[in-house]
């Protein structure tokens, strides 16, 4: 469906006075639009360097120049200058690996405005008028977007401050300088998202503290620089992402730029006679106002982000963080409240840790960060302690610094110290936990553990970052991963895929009569209707119970599903429990278990028997009258995904019983 059909059948099922108020203020800003287009092709916007000339934060960033060489010091300590300078270097040639492109060579200058990976260029034109996405083209606008993020920025400053070698500075100027030239205000495709232009001002300011004391940069450069820097305040807070029906990740990463800015230049006389809606004060005041507010609208009672995805509640809790600990730099503090709910978010965070590490990609995921302090080029997409690492200095916990030990860097550039402990503190093992806000339930028993989704579809019902996973769930025996969520894969770049990965068929759970829990639109990929309404039906330590109505009108039944863990045996029972009306019938159910890739499976008359590393699994099914392995796929970060096999069982039955055991041989550590 265009996205003019959709919007017309928004107004359409809106009351007839609210859809004429939004109409005419549509039509009042397409007017508008036009107006500023031709007046920027007439007369270009301006940067405006003399008011800037000599100018200089007074503020303080997450580090200080005058902290370098600690810095240096903990960093070569950490064993981490190599790697950092081996990145930088990477950089400074023009290799990069973004969005699943692998590694690949840039060419001598920087392609702003292109999907590298498809060779396709958006032209230059009016920001609110260019064409971003087409459906039928696999160009994906997230590769430009991802690339003038600038966020490769940070591991050139760090290579600077350990080596002192001015080509770090040198690159920074040089594509900063290039992007400024191919990348006219308001007049290209990485003016296009809001939420880009925040972090790249974030980033960039970043820049500017790594770079300040260079003698290679001079000041007309910086007077350039700090006009574009102005400028990305200004496009920011006349461009906020809060018009729709909810507010989410990318309005929180407005507001993080906004505060990051006006911080950086609140005290300037450059722009001390600045009024309005345009002055740093309001900038930072309006921020700040609004970033706690959000906290309370994104983050459930129980920490939990309400976009439904383990990625965006990763990104959500690190702009949080990020800005957390740069208002307390420069004497700015949130509410008890605020502090506590996102402390909350980060428990969350350390509950859904699997034995391994990493974390469940549940919903959407798109790679997103606010900054990459640490492993620019090599950072584990699900991976979420990093941020334990920085919360254990921020909460002073010793079980978030001991999950987040692994990543003492992150932590000393963002909270500005790091803690070595040797113990978690308190509880020597996680336990099994409830999410009930966000419906995420752990179950841990022995070396397994477990991860069900069961809960409302994100922004409260919206969908735009869920997918159809009710009752579906993750299962890692021994540290290794045995059944996964598939991940997200791609977004518009290839619509079909974008749905085939956000499909009930691609998740560890039933599907039935080939229908989809919750209804979608093929062309529409970020909203999928509220049709499940799942809900807990009993939890505790090795048990857990749901059920979801998503099949009620479609087919007549609800499904419902129990699961039980041991240290050894997973027990699920699927019921499709009928309606009264008797005129409604199922014709059948396929239920699917994804396998991680590395898993080895082999059928034999009346189960399977997996096999990988040491573990060998045996998984029978009964009631079902087939059962068969299926090759798919799986994606574990942006743009890439691999092969792996499924389970697929198929049955008419009312009760399926599906038992899992396991066994552990000669796998060290176990």
């Amino acid at each position: 469906m265009s996205s003019f059909i959709y919007k017309m059948r928004k107004l359409k099922n809106m009351p007839l006075d609210l859809a004429v108020r939004k109409a005419w203020r549509r039509a009042v800003r397409a007017l508008d639009c036009t107006i500023r287009k031709y007046r920027i092709q007439a007369a270009p916007i301006p940067l405006d360097t003399a008011r800037f000339t000599g100018f200089n934060s007074g503020s303080r960033f997450l580090f200080h120049p005058q902290d370098r060489r600690r810095y240096k010091d903990h960093l070569v300590e950490l064993g981490r200058d190599t790697g950092i300078i081996g990145d930088a270097d990477r950089i400074c040639s023009h290799n990069f690996n973004l969005l699943g492109s692998g590694d690949i060579g840039l060419g001598e200058s920087l392609p702003w405005n292109e999907d590298f990976k498809v060779k396709y260029r958006w032209k230059n034109s009016f920001y609110k008028q260019m064409k971003i996405i087409d459906l039928d083209h696999p160009a994906d606008v997230k590769v430009p977007w991802e690339l003038s993020r600038f966020q490769h920025a940070f591991t050139l400053g760090k290579a600077y401050w350990l080596t002192g070698e001015e080509k770090y500075a040198r690159e920074f100027r040089d594509q900063l300088e290039d992007w400024l030239a191919r990348n006219p205000v308001e007049m290209s495709v990485n003016w296009t998202c809001t939420m880009d232009v925040a972090i790249r001002a974030v980033n960039w300011i970043s820049g500017a503290w790594f770079f300040r004391d260079s003698p290679f940069l001079e000041g007309d450069f910086w007077a350039r620089f700090h006009a574009s820097l102005y400028q990305h305040g200004q496009f920011i807070m006349n461009n906020l992402e809060n018009e729709g029906e909810h507010t989410g990740n990318h309005y929180l990463c407005n507001l993080s730029g906004l505060i990051a800015l006006g911080i950086y230049f609140r005290d300037s006389k450059a722009v001390s006679d600045r009024r309005g809606r345009h002055a740093p004060e309001r900038w930072l005041g309006f921020g700040l106002e609004e970033f706690e507010r959000e906290m309370f609208v994104q983050v459930n009672e129980d920490g939990t982000n309400y976009e439904a995805s383990t990625s965006y509640h990763r990104l959500v809790t690190e702009c949080f963080l990020v800005t957390t600990a740069l208002c307390s730099r420069n004497g700015i503090g949130f509410s008890p409240d605020y502090m506590n709910r996102l402390e909350k978010m980060c428990r969350f965070l350390l509950d859904i840790v699997k034995p391994d590490g990493c974390s469940p990609l549940i919903g959407d995921a798109d790679d997103g960060r606010l900054l990459i302090p640490a492993d620019y080029g090599s950072w584990v997409r699900h991976d979420f302690r990093h941020l334990l690492a920085v919360a254990g200095e921020l909460f002073d916990r010793d079980d978030f610094r001991h999950a987040g030990r692994d990543f003492q860097e992150d932590a000393l550039w963002i909270a500005g110290t790091f803690t070595v402990t040797e113990s978690p503190g308190g509880e020597d093992r996680l336990r099994s936990t409830a999410y009930p806000d966000g419906g995420y339930y752990v179950l841990r028993q022995g070396p397994a553990y477990c991860l069900v989704r069961c809960g409302d579809l994100s922004f409260h019902g919206h969908g735009a970052h869920s997918h159809n996973d009710q009752l579906s769930f993750e299962l890692q025996i021994g540290g290794l991963d045995i059944i996964v969520d598939p991940g997200s894969y791609v977004y518009t770049g290839d619509y079909r895929m974008r749905n085939l990965f956000r499909s009930t068929l691609m998740h560890n759970t039933l599907e039935v009569d080939g229908k989809e829990q919750n209804d979608f639109e093929a062309r529409n990929l970020f909203e999928m209707k509220e049709q499940t309404f799942a809900r807990c039906d009993g939890f505790r330590d090795n048990f857990f119970a749901g059920s979801h109505q998503g099949y009620l009108k479609k087919c007549g039944v609800v499904h419902r599903r129990e699961m039980t863990l041991t240290g050894h045996r997973l027990e699920i029972i699927d019921k499709l429990e009928r309606t009264e009306d008797p005129l409604q019938t199922v014709q059948g159910y396929a239920a699917s278990f994804i396998l991680a890739p590395g898993v080895k499976a082999k059928k034999l008359i009346d189960r399977f028997v997996l096999h990988r590393q040491g573990i060998i699994v045996e998984v029978t099914f009964t009631n079902a009258e087939d059962a068969e392995c299926q090759p798919c796929w799986v994606s574990r970060r942006y743009g890439e995904r691999e092969e792996s096999r499924l389970l697929r069982v198929r049955g008419r039955n009312s009760k399926l019983r599906t038992v899992i055991e396991w066994s552990i041989h000669g796998k060290e550590g176990f």
